[in-house]
């Protein structure tokens, strides 16, 4: 049962941030994609994936300041349009999984193409 909950939050979340983050005056923040939500330790924290899209290094850590700065008022978005009594803390990360997929995709790609060589 606290699986399927902690699942239906992730649904929750991963549609009411990029709404939330629609809310803010930030520029910046406004057009981020979320990837994914993930929940952890009983719904108390939720890691919140963001797509790198076309930024830098120096980009990435400017948003995750600004975005680290803005999560209370990102919590109280989500709270209130749910009515919460309380929200997981989130912690933001931009999302290195798809380059990981790539990358494994190239490998094995690599390997059947020497296996057809044979």
């Amino acid at each position: 049962m606290s699986e399927i909950k902690k699942l239906r939050t992730e649904s929750i979340l991963k549609e009411l941030i990029p709404e939330a983050l629609a809310h803010l005056d930030d520029e910046n923040l406004k057009n981020l994609c979320v990837v994914d939500v993930e929940c952890r330790k009983g719904r108390y924290d939720a890691f919140v994936y963001l797509d790198k899209m076309f930024f830098n290094i120096h980009e990435q850590e400017k948003i995750l300041n600004t975005l680290k700065k803005a999560s209370r008022a990102l919590q109280n978005y989500c709270m209130s349009e749910q009515g919460w009594y309380r929200c997981p803390n989130f912690h933001f990360k931009f999302d290195d999984r798809l380059e990981y997929q790539n990358h494994i995709d190239a490998l094995f790609e690599k390997i059947k193409r020497k296996n057809d060589e044979s």
